[in-house]
C-alpha cells in the first residue's frame, strides 16, 4: 500500500480496517459488488479488487437500470466495461416496475436493487453484497431520522453489515472517495437527479449539512456517523430484549397472531412497543405509531375492546391475549359494500 498514491493507500487501509472490525468477508467468499457507475460504487469496486488477494475473495459485479431517466443504458455500458476491464464476472437487470404516485424514487429504487441484487446472489452462490454507502451518506441518513421524527432504529443510521449487506466504505468520507478516483485516473459517472434538491436527501446534502457546518465553523458529518455508531450499540441490546420477549409472548393462530397481554404489560415500554411493532408486520401491515399505541392501549384495557386499524389489520383484547387479524382484500371490499367486515385471514 505504501507505494501506492497517498489517496489510494488511505483508502485501501480503512476498507480494510472497517471489513476486519466488522467481519464483513470471510476467505473463499463470493461478494456481489452493487455498482451503480458514480464515485462511490467505483471506489468500492477498485478497492475491493486491490484487496482481493489480501483477504481471499472472488467478485462479481451487479449493476440495476432503473430506468428512470435517458441515459441509464449509458450507465450500464460504463460498468460492464469497467467489469471487462478487471475480469470480474458482471450482472446487468432492469427495473421492471416504475415508483408509484406519491411514493419516495429513493426508497422505491432502494427496495428493487436490494431485491435484484439478492436474487443474482443467490443465482451465483454469493455470500455477500457490498454496497457503497459512505460516512457522509451516515451523516445524511442521521439527519434525515430526525427531520422524519425517526425512533432509536433509525437514528441509529446504516448497519455496517445487515444480514448479507455489507458497507465496506462506511468509514469513508465522500471526499476521500472522490480523491482515490482522482488518483487512479478514472471517471466515474455522474448522476444529474443528485443535484435536484426537491428531493431530501440532496437537499440535507447540498444545503442543510453545509449550513450547520458554515453556522457551528466545525465538520459535523464525523460527529453525526459517531452518533450513529452509538445509538446502534443501544438498539441492538434492545432488539435482543425485544426478541426474547417476541418468543415468549408471540404465537401463531389460524387468524393472524396471538399476544399475550399481561406478558407485554409487564415489558418496559421500549420493548413492549418492539414487540408490537414486529407482530404488525408479521401481519403485512407497515406499523405506524399510532397503531402500535393503539394495540398497547388495548393491552392496558378490560377485555372485550377490539380497534380496526389501517389496511384490514383488527385487533381484539381478550381475556389473555390481544388477537390480530387481517381481512383479505377482496373480504374488506364486501365488507365496505355491505358494513360488515371481513373475514379474517391467516397471513403467512
Amino acid at each position: 500500500m505504501a507505494r501506492r498514491p497517498p489517496a489510494v493507500a488511505r483508502v485501501l487501509e480503512r476498507v480494510t480496517a472497517t471489513a476486519r472490525a466488522h467481519e464483513m468477508f470471510l476467505p473463499g467468499q463470493t461478494i456481489l459488488v452493487a455498482v451503480s457507475g458514480g464515485p462511490d460504487s467505483v471506489c468500492l469496486m477498485y478497492s475491493l479488487h486491490h484487496l482481493r488477494r489480501l483477504f481471499k475473495l472472488r467478485l462479481e459485479v451487479f449493476h440495476l437500470d432503473h430506468g428512470l431517466r435517458s441515459g441509464s443504458d449509458a450507465d450500464a455500458e460504463y460498468v460492464r466495461a469497467m467489469a471487462r476491464r478487471l475480469r470480474v464476472p458482471f450482472h446487468l437487470r432492469t427495473a421492471e416496475s416504475a415508483p408509484s404516485k406519491g411514493e419516495s424514487v429513493e426508497a422505491w429504487a432502494r427496495t428493487v436493487r436490494i431485491r435484484q441484487a439478492a436474487d443474482v446472489c443467490r443465482e451465483i452462490g454469493g455470500e455477500r453484497i457490498a454496497e457503497g454507502h459512505t460516512l457522509d451518506d451516515q451523516a445524511e441518513t442521521v439527519l434525515i431520522a430526525l427531520l422524519r421524527g425517526g425512533g432509536l432504529e433509525a437514528l441509529a443510521g446504516i448497519e455496517p453489515v445487515l444480514g448479507r449487506e455489507v458497507q465496506p466504505l462506511i468509514d469513508l468520507t465522500r471526499a476521500e472517495v472522490e480523491a482515490f478516483c482522482r488518483a487512479l485516473h478514472l471517471r466515474p459517472r455522474r448522476d444529474p437527479t443528485n443535484l435536484d434538491t426537491r428531493l431530501l436527501r440532496n437537499a440535507v446534502r447540498l444545503e442543510v449539512i453545509p449550513a450547520i457546518e458554515r453556522a457551528v465553523g466545525r465538520d459535523v458529518r464525523a460527529t453525526l456517523a459517531r452518533t450513529a455508531s452509538l445509538l446502534r450499540r443501544d438498539e441492538r441490546e434492545l432488539r435482543l430484549q425485544a426478541s426474547a420477549a417476541i418468543e415468549a409472548l408471540v404465537e401463531e393462530t389460524p387468524s393472524g397472531l396471538d399476544i399475550a397481554a399481561n406478558g407485554l404489560l409487564g415489558q418496559p415500554n421500549a420493548i413492549a412497543s418492539r414487540v408490537v411493532r414486529t407482530a404488525i408486520y408479521r401481519m403485512g401491515v407497515v406499523p405506524t405509531e399510532e397503531a402500535i399505541t393503539s394495540i398497547l392501549d388495548l393491552a392496558a384495557g378490560r377485555p372485550g375492546r377490539r380497534r380496526d386499524l389501517p389496511d384490514g389489520l383488527k385487533v381484539v383484547r381478550n381475556k389473555e391475549y390481544l388477537s390480530l387479524s387481517r381481512s383479505s382484500p377482496e373480504s374488506r371490499e364486501r365488507g365496505g359494500r355491505d358494513g360488515r367486515p371481513g373475514r379474517p385471514v391467516r397471513i403467512q
